[in-house]
């Protein structure tokens, strides 16, 4: 445990959709396919196709760990959520949303002991 005695944290949870930015998509995606970020989770929405760009998510995927996290309100990670399509040729944008914080346990997410 910690020195708190709890091994509980907050991370945000998030939503990513596709945005369309008027230029051709390249990438199998329309605008408005999205997939949240539960705590360590990918979730698709019920009832929609589960399928999303490789690249796409190869292009989101690092900075989700950082924008689940709180951080400075002048910091870029705060203010910038859109992540451009790896492709150069495409125009999908990719946007992060902060939704609400959720309550974990490290316990959960680890085996190292605190």
């Amino acid at each position: 445990m910690s020195q708190t005695g709890s091994d509980e944290f907050e991370l945000y949870d998030l939503r990513v959709e596709v945005i369309e930015t008027g230029k051709p998509f390249v990438m199998h995606a329309k605008p408005g396919d999205t997939f949240d970020v539960i705590g360590g989770r990918i979730v698709f929405p019920p009832g929609r196709e589960a399928s999303f760009s490789l690249y796409a998510m190869l292009a989101v995927l690092p900075f989700i760990p950082a924008k689940q996290r709180p951080t400075h309100p002048n910091d870029w990670m705060t203010t910038d959520t859109e992540i451009a399509s790896p492709d150069p040729h495409c125009g999908a944008r990719l946007r992060i949303t902060r939704l609400g914080k959720r309550r974990l346990r490290h316990a959960d997410y680890s085996a190292v002991p605190l």
